[in-house]
């Protein structure tokens, strides 16, 4: 029989440790009503004794989102009678609230950080769990560094205070040192005799990412009894950061038979959640990251494009839609093969191309994609177009007079007045326009926007650099939305604002995309 696993969130406590990655209350009630709709057991919605703002946003959770019993509500204390009294006075408007406190039990947190005896720290743990247990009935105790700590010590400890009442014990490694192996060991150990004591008290793992292994860890724990795991979204957190919440999820559905276990977290949300997570942290999720990254379903390879059209299990594990993106991506290089370059036509209309006639679109394309790097669906019209031009075939459809294609830009940027001007081309025809903004981008877009009369809303700006030095190149990712449709587009420059001009035109021609394919293509475009 499949063994539950609860899924412990600490994206609002740990997570937000990170420097500049601060949550005002309406965020953290926002992001803790998205991991509710993500289906998390237990939200640690921060640390209340720290500062007033984090009391009312514990608080404000509480109150909001642990309105039902489906969901339990918590924040970090530590083993003081004032840190537990702010914990319980956040969370106690919760249907099920619980207080977490957190004790070190290495020589080093005993010795250097608290300079007491061992004895002595176990006893202020016992009197803080007591304590906590008489406020409220679900009470978590978490063992600090408890990968490095002495073993027969670790249980000496998780076994007084489980007698002191605590309902959840969790086994931290806090400062990422652990290895599988000897983790899943430990974890056994501990599970074995924790079951024999009180067999209804939960064993948590709470795993840092210090030497790349937060996951690994978790995992192993989990196969050796770990009834708990705590994780955050995108794997954010102090230093090198936490288990990644998507990632055991997902490698633990993924690997059901090795594991045997289930969540009750809807996979579809974690898109979702990850971006939201992003955006209000200000926090960029690296590209490659596994589940949540951009290129984690996006194939640029020929050979892998062609296995995956041929069969999505080739090269897929896991499938985008299992995670809440709408499909795979295949993003079109000069890398990409015939298979792919053919499958991006069908799906433009372009679906009776003669051999010799693709041979020729596919020429064309290659040249244009050494050249740009990245080739997009509207550029595949013109690569289609100039073809037909170039071998003199009837009624070619002008699909260049649909795009607009950027020209030239300047822009002033003061504190008054930011404004910009642009000169845009669509077809054979010429537009120029000034705008002013609140700051350079905004001038930049509205002066675009006034050329192109597309009704689109901005969603999200994201600038980054991707090499350094005189010759740095700057990239630009913006999501728009139009009808109700959402768009992503990417460009790259040396001038930054070179680049957000281009990927705002890589977006804009992406809706107009949408609406070509929408209407029939001519068949003198299409037949040889």
């Amino acid at each position: 029989m499949s063994r539950k696993i609860w899924v412990f969130d600490t994206t609002l406590r740990d997570g937000e440790q990170v420097p500049g990655a601060k949550l005002n209350l309406y965020e953290k009630v926002e992001i803790a009503q998205q991991l509710k709709k993500l289906g998390v057991d237990i939200i640690e919605a921060g640390f209340p004794a720290s500062s007033q703002g984090d009391f009312d946003a514990v608080q404000a959770v509480a109150q909001k989102v642990g309105n039902t019993s489906d969901i339990m509500i918590t924040a970090l204390a530590r083993a003081v009678q004032a840190d537990i009294d702010s914990v319980y006075n956040a969370v106690k408007y919760a249907e099920n609230p619980m207080i977490h406190m957190v004790l070190g039990t290495s020589d080093i947190h005993v010795e250097k950080k608290f300079n007491k005896s061992r004895d002595q720290i176990l006893q202020i743990g016992v009197n803080a769990v007591k304590y906590a247990k008489s406020l409220l009935p679900e009470v978590q105790y978490s063992t600090e560094d408890a990968s490095r700590s002495e073993f027969e010590y670790l249980w000496k400890t998780i076994e007084a205070v489980m007698k002191a009442g605590a309902t959840m014990i969790n086994v931290p490694d806090t400062v990422g040192f652990a290895e599988p192996e000897e983790f899943g060991a430990m974890i056994y150990k501990l599970n074995d005799r924790m079951k024999n004591l009180n067999p209804n008290v939960l064993l948590s793992v709470h795993c840092h990412n210090d030497l790349g292994m937060a996951t690994a860890n978790t995992l192993a724990a989990v196969k050796n009894g770990a009834d708990k795991v705590e994780c955050t979204i995108n794997g954010i957190g102090e230093r090198a950061g936490n288990a990644a919440l998507e990632e055991v999820v997902m490698a633990l559905k993924t690997r059901n038979a090795v594991y045997n276990v289930n969540t009750r977290i809807n996979t579809k949300e974690i898109i979702n959640t990850s971006r939201l997570v992003s955006s209000f942290m200000g926090l960029d999720v690296q590209v490659n990251k596994a589940i949540t990254g951009d290129n984690a379903f996006a194939h640029s390879s020929g050979i892998h494009q062609d296995g995956l059209l041929k069969s999505r299990d080739a090269y897929e594990i896991v499938h985008p839609e299992d995670v809440g993106l709408d499909d795979m991506e295949l993003i079109l290089t000069a890398r990409s093969g015939r298979h792919a370059v053919k499958n991006a036509l069908e799906n433009l209309g372009f679906a009776q191309l003669a051999p010799k006639d693709f041979e020729g679109i596919f020429e064309g394309f290659l040249a244009l994609a050494d050249a740009k790097k990245e080739v997009y669906d509207h550029d595949l019209y013109v690569i289609v177009e100039n073809y037909y031009e170039q071998h003199e075939k009837a009624n070619v459809t002008n699909y260049s007079d649909h795009f607009f294609e950027f020209e030239d830009l300047q822009v002033v940027s003061n504190s008054s007045f930011p404004s910009a001007s642009v000169k845009i081309r669509k077809g054979g025809k010429v537009f120029m326009s000034s705008a002013v903004g609140s700051g350079p981008i905004d001038a930049l877009y509205s002066a675009i926007a006034d050329i192109t009369k597309i009704n689109v809303k901005l969603v999200e700006y994201d600038i980054s650099s991707v090499s350094r030095g005189k010759d740095a190149l700057g990239k630009v990712k913006i999501t728009i939305e139009h009808e109700g449709e959402t768009y992503i587009a990417k460009a790259a420059d040396t001038d930054i604002l070179k680049a957000s001009a281009l990927a705002y035109m890589n977006a804009i021609n992406s809706v107009i995309v949408t609406s070509l394919k929408e209407a029939p293509v001519q068949p003198a475009a299409v037949n040889s």
